[in-house]
């Protein structure tokens, strides 16, 4: 097994990193590290710089406009990016309807919305989880049913991210009630956001952010060309775009930037006092942390000399997402800890005493990261998985 990067992969790298110091905008970069929440315009300003250079979609084939990169290097490409606080790109087209279409799709809906997609002319939400049916996602309810032409769709989602902004969303419906399964009888749907029937209604969070929502689906009319793979077999397709969407959130890159701002918080000193990194006891927790982060890297250059080798990562790839997510969370904590009763949801301040107004979002920073532990399938199922599927108990 081989853990290190070749001079090749290196020299990658170093190539990455030059191109994202010239074109990452300054007022990007500083609004990602401080916790800004970027509008569509600037999240898709970052998209289509990376489409013009061709890195938008390295994974898909090179026909759609992939790159030909290797698994190796799509992974240091997606971690630079996290180290450089770069824009996070939104993964509901790119990453995970695009997936689904290319393995999936016809050759209509791959024209149709590929291209659409690369360029960031539509922007996409999941369609996933219902009242009642998050992790259990195979009690879902919304209904589909066909009618000539088309497909008659009545339900709610929730918590769905960014649909307040989106063109288009994939959904999962139920087309047949009749099956004892209840994986069955499930279809994978792509609708207009701009549908009659579509009603978006905000959900306001903890930390006052608006960037998850109700979704009501009120006899909205949808072509049946729409239909992705066969009707029935949505449950299929649900699980293949599940395993991408866990691939991509240890966020390794992303990780070390905020260990770095940790500590750098954590070594200020505050009106006189000692630096928090002086006590031993946080100092503990920070170096805890950072050992994980260490062999959370290590585990995932593992994955990756096995996709060198032409192996395809198993349901053990759930480790990633596990402890991926614990790291962050754990980050998100201690800067709690280091910035004090400074982090609070009220922004501003005069950077008196050696704080500034950044101080003030890692609270609302802390609380939105709740999140990471249950998205992408809850860190409990995930567990489910490993049992299961690679322990065999």
């Amino acid at each position: 097994m081989d853990l290190d990067y070749s001079a090749a992969e290196l020299a990658f790298r170093d190539s990455v990193r030059g191109w994202l110091r010239e074109h990452l905008p300054d007022e990007l970069r500083r609004k990602v590290e401080r916790y800004q929440p970027l509008s569509k315009e600037e999240l898709m300003r970052w998209h289509r710089t990376l489409a013009t250079k061709g890195w938008i979609a390295p994974a898909w084939p090179v026909e759609w406009g992939g790159t030909e990169w290797s698994p190796v290097e799509r992974y240091i490409f997606e971690e630079e990016c996290g180290y450089a606080a770069a824009p996070p790109l939104i993964p509901f087209g790119l990453a995970m309807c695009a997936p689904v279409l290319l393995k999936f799709g016809t050759d209509a809906q791959k024209r149709r919305f590929l291209p659409r997609i690369y360029r960031g002319d539509d922007f996409w939400c999941q369609g996933y989880s219902e009242p009642g049916s998050g992790s259990d996602l195979a009690s879902l309810r919304t209904a589909a049913v066909r009618q000539d032409d088309h497909y008659v769709v009545t339900g709610q989602k929730t918590w769905t991210t960014l649909a307040h902004i989106a063109d288009w969303i994939f959904c999962l419906v139920r087309t047949d009630t009749t099956r004892d399964r209840r994986q069955e009888g499930i279809s994978f749907l792509l609708i207009d956001m701009k549908s009659p029937g579509i009603t978006v209604r905000p959900l306001v969070l903890m930390d006052g952010g608006h960037e998850v929502n109700d979704v009501f689906f009120d006899d909205v009319q949808v072509p049946a060309e729409n239909l992705v793979f066969e009707e029935g077999k949505g449950w299929t397709v649900a699980k293949y775009l599940l395993g991408h969407e866990r691939m991509n959130t240890g966020r390794i890159g992303a990780s070390k930037r905020e260990l770095e701002k940790l500590k750098e918080l954590a070594a200020r000193e505050v009106r006189g006092g000692r630096p928090l990194l002086d006590d031993a006891r946080f100092r503990d927790r920070v170096s805890r942390v950072e050992i994980e982060l260490m062999a959370l890297e290590i585990t995932n250059l593992r994955f990756l000399d096995r996709l060198r080798g032409g192996r395809a990562p198993g349901a053990e790839v759930s480790m990633l997402k596990i402890k991926g997510t614990e790291i962050q969370q754990a980050l998100t904590e201690l800067m709690m800890q280091a910035v004090g009763p400074f982090a609070q949801a009220v922004r501003g301040g005069d950077g008196a005493d050696g704080f500034e107004a950044l101080d003030a979002a890692y609270a609302a920073h802390y609380c939105n990261y709740r999140k990471t532990s249950i998205y992408a399938g809850s860190n409990e199922i995930q567990r489910n998985i490993i049992a299961k599927r690679v322990l065999g108990l």
